[in-house]
């Protein structure tokens, strides 16, 4: 017997005659060793466990397999190899890691530590523009050049590449997603929702988002004066506020208060299941979100519904949908067809859609907001300066969106904060087709292409690491001149179609932020670090303590 080996005695020799007739020996160096030693371990199982009727039973199921377990061994590793030569011949010279894990690549990376991550492959992507790596079985390309990344958006079509929004984004959302759609098909649903962004339309949106927001705001007011001195995280009560936000500006008297409830926790299962390993099995995270995408989708169907009588018999639209079934009931009256995509399960899944752009993105940039104008207390005094000559709490009076567009600076603040930090760091596409993004490589098919809208808000731009809105002034007009680089609201066919409202929205809450509370960031060490929630937030959930600065809060409202 050579030295390496093993005589399993002992323990397992007591046991020899009630489990086998026969001595094993595995030799250390053999790729065979584990699994001979758990077929040891489950014998011993069944043994303490079964009757040997059983036992006998069980060995004479399984006894086959052992002479196949060199077969078997020699397919795993034969696959593991392709694998690893299939990655590399998509790879090519390109940056990015030699060797990965086989399936699961770089995942456990990008889960536990996404900022590095993303990081990591940017500065990879530095001399080409773009770097590779692999995930759960995909082979990925990250794109840190401005102009690749428009040559990407540019070709959203069949034999080019599919907007997936997710790289698992279809199983997810479902089939009816406008992220899914290109070609004529795409260019008609956004002409029938071009009406839910006119300047009726935003000027009704802008009274209901402010009514919602004073009322959150007083309620920070509390939770913050009930532990004086004790700073409160901001990032889920912002998040709470703009889902009210957008479920009252897009679904608005549809939705009972039961079913804002339900809505909100489906909402959450959602968002966690965005951050996690897509295991489509029960239990699983990734199983609650699609789940709780389905009901919403039901949902925000069943206010579709209700819109279209409301609007058919004449009634005055009062939020989003309303604006939307409008028109489409003008349309079918005129053209006595239905037009296309208008069914109230598709327009449950566009809602949907507006819904995800609209509450997450809101969320991170308020956040980076109140993070920055602490940081920044020569931009906050600006700001309430600015918003102090136009608006003031007392005046018991809705902003009105002539005064909106008065705020130069403030405006100016808000596009910034949306470079500095912009929400969606990437937007992931799926290759349709080999592509070719350079002369010298072409991107295979089936490969997830992630172009990163936060490299290019760095590209460019005056001193782009610095915090300035200065830059998008009259005299600079920085929005102008990098136009390319400003990619936080997409571009191509794909374009936001909501960011006069994202915008509006962000405005608003700074105005009243700033002119109804004294404010202070609990600041401790790492707290700015990024963290990805699914979109980007300062890793401390942005800690603040607050107080009234205002006399006495605005008494708002639609009338």
């Amino acid at each position: 017997m050579p030295s390496t080996a093993h005589n399993f005695r002992g323990y397992w020799g007591q046991k020899k005659k009630k489990m086998t007739n026969f001595d094993i020996e595995i030799s250390t160096p053999s790729p065979l060793s584990a699994l001979t030693i758990h077929s040891l371990y489950l014998n011993s199982f069944c043994h303490s466990q079964f009757p040997l009727h059983a036992q006998k039973k069980m060995v004479a199921c399984f006894s086959f397999l052992f002479p196949l377990a060199p077969f078997f061994v020699t397919l795993l590793f034969l696959i593991l190899f392709l694998e690893q030569i299939s990655y590399l011949r998509k790879k090519r010279n390109v940056p990015g890691p030699n060797i990965v894990l086989p399936f699961l690549g770089n995942a456990i990376s990008l889960v536990a530590k996404p900022t590095r991550f993303w990081e990591v492959q940017a500065d990879l992507a530095t001399s080409l523009g773009f770097s590779v790596n692999y995930i759960i079985g995909r082979f990925i390309v990250f794109i840190r050049s401005t102009e690749l990344s428009h040559y990407i958006f540019a070709n959203v079509r069949p034999d080019a590449f599919l907007l997936v929004g997710h790289p698992f984004g279809k199983k997810l959302f479902g089939e009816h997603n406008m992220i899914y759609m290109f070609g004529q098909d795409h260019k008609d649903l956004r002409r029938q929702i071009a009406p839910n962004f006119t300047p009726r339309a935003l000027s009704t949106y802008t009274a209901l988002q402010q009514i919602i927001i004073l009322q959150h705001l007083k309620s920070w007011e509390r939770l913050s004066s009930e532990s004086p001195g004790k700073p409160i995280s901001l990032r889920l009560l912002a998040r709470d506020m703009n889902l009210e936000t957008s479920q009252t500006v897009f679904v608005g008297r549809y939705l009972s208060r039961e079913a804002r409830d339900k809505f909100r926790d489906d909402y959450n299962l959602f968002n966690t299941g965005l951050m996690k390993l897509p295991f489509d099995l029960p239990g699983f995270a990734f199983r609650n979100a699609r789940l709780a995408v389905e009901r919403l989708i039901e949902t925000l169907s069943d206010c579709a519904t209700q819109s279209k009588k409301r609007m058919s018999e004449g009634d005055e639209p009062s939020c989003l949908i309303d604006f939307w079934m409008q028109e489409t009931v003008r349309e079918i009256a005129e053209s006595k067809t239905v037009p296309p995509h208008s069914s109230d399960v598709e327009i449950g899944s566009y809602l949907f859609d507006f819904l995800f752009a609209a509450q997450d993105a809101s969320t991170s940039s308020l956040l980076w907001t109140v993070t920055l104008l602490d940081s920044h207390p020569d931009v906050l005094r600006r700001v309430r300066e600015e918003v102090s000559r136009i608006w003031s709490p007392e005046s018991d009076t809705l902003i009105s969106a002539e005064q909106l567009r008065e705020m130069k600076y403030t405006q100016a603040v808000a596009r910034e904060v949306i470079r500095y930090r912009p929400p969606a760091t990437l937007v992931p596409h799926i290759a349709m087709k080999d592509f070719p993004l350079t002369e010298s490589y072409t991107i295979p098919k089936g490969t997830i292409v992630f172009p990163s809208v936060y490299e290019s808000s760095f590209q460019g731009f005056t001193e782009a690491d610095r915090f300035e809105p200065e830059r998008f002034s009259e005299d600079r007009q920085e929005e102008v001149i990098f136009k390319r680089n400003y990619l936080a609201f997409g571009a191509g066919p794909h374009q936001c179609v909501g960011q006069r409202y994202a915008l509006n929205h962000l405005v608003l809450f700074i105005a009243m932020f700033v002119t109804v509370f004294d404010f202070k960031r609990h600041r401790t060490e790492g707290c700015d670090e990024i963290m990805y929630c699914p979109t980007i937030c300062p890793k401390d959930g942005c800690r603040v303590s607050l107080s009234r600065r205002c006399s006495r809060y605005p008494n708002l409202s639609l009338n």
